[in-house]
């Protein structure tokens, strides 16, 4: 007898733990690892200025879907850190700032996130360099071949090539910067649960 009133109890006990279990299931919504978040930045990022740790913060621009349900709202924060930081150089060694996001607040909660690094690096700068020497031999020229003829033109064209030469080395080139207001894609590496 002690076994039949044992599985009214047992079955009792189980659906009870069902009803308390099932909606907070049912409440979490997850993202899957390459999720895009559409995130506006509000710090400005610079190769100039910003250093390795300083911190990022973003808005998410529009709401994030799973389902059909939003699991990420529009306006939620986005925390995260600058990775690397390389100033451009005199002579070679272009720039380069790389940042990466690694917390979310939606719904007044924070939630631990790992993304994918976003990294910018400056434009080469080999066609301005060459533009800027050219330009000095070609002053150079000028003025030696008014005031002393042909000979004039050739010793202004290497004065001026090696002016020319000297701003190069002695000028940066571009930095890089991202700007407050920017926008950009930030992708989940590892699946996101939201409750």
């Amino acid at each position: 007898m002690l076994r039949t009133e044992m599985k009214p109890l047992a079955l009792g006990a189980g659906l009870l733990a069902a009803l308390f279990v099932a909606p907070a299931l049912a409440a979490a919504r997850q993202l899957p690892a390459e999720t895009s978040i559409p995130v506006t930045l509000e710090t400005t990022v610079s190769s100039a200025t910003s250093r390795p740790e300083d911190r990022v913060d973003a808005k998410v621009r529009a709401d994030v879907l799973s389902g059909g349900k939003v699991v990420i709202p529009a306006g939620s924060e986005v925390r995260g850190h600058v990775i690397s930081v390389r100033r451009s150089g005199k002579v070679k060694g272009r720039a380069y700032v790389s940042l990466s996001f690694n917390e979310l607040v939606a719904n007044g909660k924070t939630y631990r996130i790992a993304t994918r690094r976003i990294g910018v690096q400056a434009p080469p700068s080999h066609g301005r360099d060459a533009k800027i020497i050219g330009g000095g031999a070609g002053a150079g020229a000028v003025v030696g071949a008014i005031v002393d003829g042909k000979g004039g033109a050739a010793k202004g064209a290497l004065v001026g090539a090696g002016a020319g030469t000297g701003a190069v080395l002695a000028t940066r080139g571009k930095e890089v910067t991202l700007p407050s207001g920017s926008r950009w894609r930030v992708r989940l590496v590892k699946p996101l649960e939201i409750d």
